[in-house]
């Protein structure tokens, strides 16, 4: 296949944005495949700020990331993403730039606990305003989940109003696969 797959596409842009000794966000750090992803974009001098509110989430990264050798380039926080300009240090604003949420539940737990679009958004405004110009945030949108809808239709006109000036919006789908597939968002900050 040449086009390329969502989750494939996702890495594309994000090593676009992101290079040694940056800093990132990883807003729902699942069972820690993006975290470590993120960590050999940064390499050895930069920064991954993760976050999720499951404990197992952030456990699953760590041990990830150290069986690994590179959770010194990270720090997890067991918090929601809507905190982040709170916990990333002030030093880090306006230099971070790239991000990705992956939103739904995490595979393998509990599937009542889900992503929600308050918070989702929050975390997005915060984002844009602690980016580096040019930076990067990719929402993977699992939607086939009970609330996945509600949280897909606020963020589809959420981001729609994004003023244009602010930064520009992508949305990349495949229109004809079956099941609810997974679609990206792309918000680049101007």
């Amino acid at each position: 296949m040449k086009i390329e797959r969502v989750l494939t596409f996702t890495k594309t842009l994000l090593q676009k944005a992101v290079k040694p000794g940056d800093i990132v966000v990883d807003a729902t750090v699942g069972n820690g495949y993006d975290t470590l992803f993120l960590v050999s974009l940064v390499g050895e001098t930069g920064r991954v700020y993760g976050f999720d509110v499951q404990e197992q989430a952030i456990a699953a990264t760590k041990d990830r990331l150290n069986q690994n050798g590179l959770m010194k380039r990270a720090k997890l926080f067991h918090s929601g993403h809507e905190q982040l300009a709170e916990l990333i240090p002030e030093k880090h604003h306006g230099l971070v730039t790239g991000a990705i949420f992956n939103l739904g539940y995490l595979p393998g737990s509990d599937k009542t606990i889900i992503t929600r679009p308050e918070t989702t958004i929050a975390a997005i405004e915060k984002l844009l305003a602690i980016m580096a110009p040019e930076g990067i945030i990719v929402l993977v949108i699992y939607h086939g989940h009970e609330g996945g809808a509600r949280e897909r239709d606020t963020l589809m006109d959420y981001c729609q109003q994004l003023d244009q000036k602010t930064a520009h919006v992508l949305k990349y789908q495949f229109l004809n696969q079956q099941n609810n597939p997974p679609f990206i968002v792309a918000i680049e900050k101007r």
